[in-house]
């Protein structure tokens, strides 16, 4: 039976622990909840003092601001981290729904137009369908133009064949949405249960392995204590009875992921070059015309967590491409007449020449040397003095 749990009722339970507790539950659930100024110093003063360890003792329990501020960072790296993995995901997920949406309509557009347009029966399509994973595109299209411009097919013909091609194109890319949008569902899934590690935890708050675990047993049997008496307070005794016993940890992941995803301002990093080289990318890989071969790897490098290439500071890769996506793809006109003219065009062929207009050839004469041409070919010339014969 679902539960009746809240993320109201977390926050309740948790705030009523005691200080060390509530920061053991925030630290836990720092995906989801944040840490106070006061919490972080009572971390500050809770974490051994060096002083002790080197046979002196403190006079005066002094805290200095060095020390609350690589506690501030330090929780905002980790905050940073594990909301910005979850955000990712949910980018992504944001992202295959739309795709999946053009996709989808493309492909019953390209149906409709093999029936109603070139005449091709049930049998016919549904046998495209088939052949969809095999058929190799590349081959097919260089034929297809090369009896464009040699004349041994009729424009009307080959929109035929171009759409039967598109068509199967559109399929293969809609079943690899499919694929991606399961994978990004279960890593959202996993990602949203799972609590800050306990080293993790140390490294924030600076205390032993040994303390860090009794507090964590202590106060993580508090919380379920507390959120037990939640639950019964709102419950009738007959439904008591008949509800079977719950896992109130994980369903307190399940009840705050239910909670919208927090959305970050990311800046560009320098992938793909320069933000116009990626913003052309996105936006053919958005209408579906980025190279086949080379989709995938273009999706991978989008939904990479870190820089592999990366030698020193923060390895993790910014959100801007996946947002600037998502921003194109809300975007996007998807009305049937726009998609229609979008597909007409990718099918049909390029325009030939007029019949006795020679094509046009830029001689040696167009080309010219700009200032930078000049200057490397000054610096492999050399300076240049005339010889004992006048000669250069």
């Amino acid at each position: 039976m679902a539960t009746v749990l809240t993320p109201e009722q977390i926050e309740a339970v948790v705030h009523a622990l005691p200080v060390q507790g509530r920061i053991m539950l925030r630290l836990l659930l720092l995906q989801y909840l944040d840490v106070t100024r006061e919490e972080i110093e009572y971390m500050a003063a809770d974490r051994p003092d060096p002083r002790f360890h080197a046979g002196e003792k403190p006079k005066t329990p002094y805290i200095s601001q060095e020390t609350i501020q690589g506690i501030t960072d330090r929780v905002a790296q980790y905050r940073t981290r594990i909301r910005q993995k979850r955000e990712r995901t949910w980018l992504q997920i944001q992202c295959l729904r739309s795709q999946i949406a053009v996709s989808g309509s493309l492909c019953a557009l390209s149906e409709q137009l093999l029936a109603s347009r070139f005449g091709m029966d049930a049998e016919e399509v549904q046998a495209l369908k088939k052949g969809a994973r095999t058929d190799v595109p590349k081959t097919a299209i260089r034929e297809l133009d090369r009896k464009w411009e040699a004349d041994e097919i009729a424009e009307e013909s080959y929109r035929k064949e171009r759409l039967r091609i598109e068509y199967q194109r559109q399929l293969r890319r809609l079943e690899r949405e499919h694929k991606r949008l399961d994978i990004a569902k279960r890593e959202l899934e996993a990602s949203s249960g799972v609590p800050l590690q306990d080293h993790e935890i140390a490294h924030i708050w600076g205390i032993p392995a040994g303390s860090l675990a009794a507090r964590k047993a202590k106060y993580l049997h508090q919380y379920l204590q507390g959120l037990q008496g939640k639950l019964q307070e709102v419950r009738l005794p007959a439904e008591q009875a008949l509800t079977p016993p719950i896992d109130l940890w994980k369903e307190t992941f399940v009840a705050l992921s239910r909670r919208p995803v927090e959305r970050t301002v990311a800046v560009y990093d320098g992938f793909e070059g320069t933000e116009a080289t990626l913003v052309e990318k996105l936006m053919a890989f958005a209408a579906g015309t980025f190279p086949e071969d080379q989709e995938n790897r273009f999706w991978l490098s989008l939904v990479q967590e870190s820089r592999t290439n990366a030698e020193y500071g923060d390895r993790t890769k910014s959100l801007f491409p996946l947002q600037r996506l998502s921003a194109i793809l809300t975007e996007m006109d998807t009305s049937p007449d726009a998609l229609e003219q979008e597909l007409m065009s990718r099918v049909s062929p390029k325009p030939k020449a007029p019949a006795g207009e020679p094509l046009k050839e830029k001689g040696a004469a167009d080309l010219q040397l700009g200032e930078m041409g000049e200057h490397v070919l000054k610096s492999f010339l050399g300076e240049q003095h005339p010889d004992v014969h006048g000669r250069r």
